[in-house]
């Protein structure tokens, strides 16, 4: 089979490699559309940090050159000892997270809190192939959505969006901002208002901007444009309840800092890169909650993500308009991320494809 193997830094290739054998508890997937994000060109470009390349990973075992891709959607081709849930054909979406079941935060619910978490695509082979062998326990049958593969694709990142919303005891009526509209910004914008919040979403890029209003902003705000969210808060008299810093940037978080009232919430969606300093101080006399959110736990976030996906009038053309090929991976749909330069909010992968192709959403 055709897949997209990362050697080492700035090293992806197109090679010829067995189909893997589903073990007991797996699922032999035949991967209709992947996506790929920020953590995956983040690899690439200044990698490895999470791919075991160079050393065995502990849970896994994987060391070596390695499939990427964790956000997979396809049909079972096979399943492997002991898979009662699926069946040979059954359109399914992959978690890629990998937890134990057996240990403390598995028994609570919190899977992606597992001691023994690992990930398809991150800590062993994953969706950028043909084929990739997938736990059965990782996986949800997507048919009964009535989606598409392509659709089903975005199951893991919109599942991501559905945690963190939910990270954030966000109810509707609350006013909510969100600062950053790229790929989870876009699905938590649509998961948070079709919930029944008012939502402020603020980024520097106006297409993004565009699609947030189409997800369901009440109003978008591009600071580049000498507009700030508090300045739309106080023309409205709104106070956010809830403040979700998506951008992963240390500007994005002293703003949702500057702008957090009495009894806010701030959750933590976008990894911050560097070491910041907090006013404590301020959190604590102002009762401001800052959460963090890591992930999704497939049984509990999985079925809503696949059922606002379901959900939308029109599909999902705008936030992922195109299926590219293999063979496009590096120079289409890795570098733009890696070069901030990317004109589509997601970006997903056909490995059957031998050329970019409409998506099907």
């Amino acid at each position: 089979m055709r897949a997209a193997v990362f050697m080492d830094r700035l090293d992806i290739r197109i090679q010829e490699v067995p189909v893997p054998d589903p073990a007991p508890g797996e699922l032999l997937v035949e991967v209709k559309a992947v996506g790929i994000c920020g953590t995956d060109a983040h690899e690439y470009s200044t990698g490895p940090h999470m791919f075991p390349i160079h050393h065995a990973h502990s849970i896994t075992g994987h060391e070596g050159p390695m499939i990427p891709g964790h956000e997979l959607a396809g049909v079972v081709a096979a399943v492997g000892d002991g898979v009662v849930e699926f069946a040979v054909g059954d359109l399914v979406v992959s978690g890629a997270g990998i937890s134990c079941g057996e240990c403390h935060w598995c028994r609570r619910g919190s899977t992606n809190l597992c001691a023994r978490y690992s990930t398809v695509g991150l800590q062993r082979d994953g969706g950028l192939a043909e084929f990739a062998a997938v736990p059965a326990s990782a996986c949800i049958a997507a048919g009964e959505y009535g989606l598409m593969p392509d659709a089903a694709a975005l199951g893991q990142p919109m599942s991501i969006a559905v945690h963190s919303m939910r990270r954030g005891r966000l109810e509707p009526g609350d006013v909510a901002v969100l600062i950053g509209a790229g790929g989870i910004g876009a699905f938590l914008t649509y998961a948070a208002s079709e919930l029944g919040a008012m939502i402020v979403v603020s980024d520097l890029d106006a297409r993004r901007l565009e699609v947030a209003s189409s997800l369901g902003a009440a109003v978008t705000v591009d600071p580049s444009a000498g507009l700030s969210v508090a300045d739309v808060l106080d023309e409205n008299d709104w106070v956010p309840t809830v403040i979700y810093e998506v951008s992963g940037t240390s500007a994005g978080l002293a703003d949702a800092c500057a702008i957090a009232e009495r009894g806010s919430r701030i959750v933590l969606v976008g990894l911050q890169a560097e070491q910041g300093q907090v006013d404590y101080r301020n959190l604590t006399l102002r009762e401001i909650e800052l959460i963090g959110t890591n992930a999704h736990a497939i049984a509990a976030d999985m079925p809503e993500a696949l059922r606002l996906l379901a959900s939308r009038d029109g599909g999902w053309g705008d936030v992922a308009p195109q299926a590219l090929a293999l063979e496009d991976l590096v120079d289409e749909g890795l570098m733009p991320l890696v070069e901030r330069r990317s004109t589509r909010i997601k970006t997903l992968i056909d490995p059957w494809a031998k050329t970019t192709r409409t998506t099907e959403t």
